[in-house]
């Protein structure tokens, strides 16, 4: 099933032990569109704060359209984890840190899409801490990761090859591997304009710089992609 990430903004979240705050965003690798982080704002609880949760936390509950999501952690786990600056860019230093405090996999270690697997390992207990995590000294593949918000891509413009074709205007991500699948792309005017299914695998890069996703199709191939009709969960492709 791929669920729209638009639609799960503000869903609550809860831990094994009670209430932990909504959904705010989420962050995707850039390089295959694999979402490595659910962005919590812990409203109330820890007021003033956001946190990340890996799809590591999560269990068979992320795979219904509930409007509650719960993670396989406690209140004090969630409390305890490293603290994150969401103003600047996730360091692969932050990461390693935060995948040794809660003793899960270096998804970054492997060739596939989760290290040594194309799906999270939700299977091992919290508390497990790998040997080679617990080792240190580990050598990523790159230096810094390539980790970028939905929420900052939401409205960026599509470049197509003979001109801008509309903005981006959601994420459609398969619930079972938390892998970003299609875009969701307003063509035409901003308002009256139809939305559109595009496959991840025709964008050739974003700008950042720019606000703009580039991809390899025409204005004419944007517009005969296929209609989105279902902003909540579309069957999988």
């Amino acid at each position: 099933m791929l669920r729209s990430i638009k639609a799960l903004y503000r869903d609550k979240l809860g831990a094994s032990d009670g209430e932990i705050g909504h959904v705010n965003d989420f962050y995707f690798d850039d390089q295959n569109w694999a979402v490595r982080y659910l962005v919590a704002d812990t409203g109330d609880w820890l007021p003033g704060r956001q946190v990340l949760l890996s799809p590591h936390a999560f269990g068979s509950s992320f795979h219904e359209s509930a409007k509650s999501l719960l993670v396989n952690l406690t209140r004090k786990q969630i409390e305890g984890s490293p603290s994150i600056d969401l103003h600047k860019p996730l360091s692969r230093q932050y990461e390693e840190e935060y995948y040794r405090y809660y003793g899960w996999p270096y998804y970054w270690r492997g060739e596939g899409l989760w290290g040594m697997s194309g799906f999270p390992i939700l299977e091992l207990p919290p508390n497990h801490v790998p040997a080679t995590a617990a080792a240190g000294g580990l050598q990523p593949k790159r230096p810094d990761s390539h980790l970028r918000s939905t929420r900052s891509v939401t409205g960026y413009h599509l470049q197509a090859g003979d001109g801008i074709a509309g903005h981006v205007c959601d994420f459609m991500m398969d619930a079972k591997n938390w892998a970003i699948a299609q875009l969701i792309v307003k063509t035409g005017h901003r308002f009256s304009g139809k939305e559109v299914q595009m496959p991840v695998a025709n964008v050739e890069r974003i700008s950042y710089e720019e606000s703009t996703v580039f991809v390899r199709l025409t204005l004419k191939e944007v517009e005969q992609s296929f209609a989105h009709f279902e902003t909540a969960a579309l069957p999988a492709v």
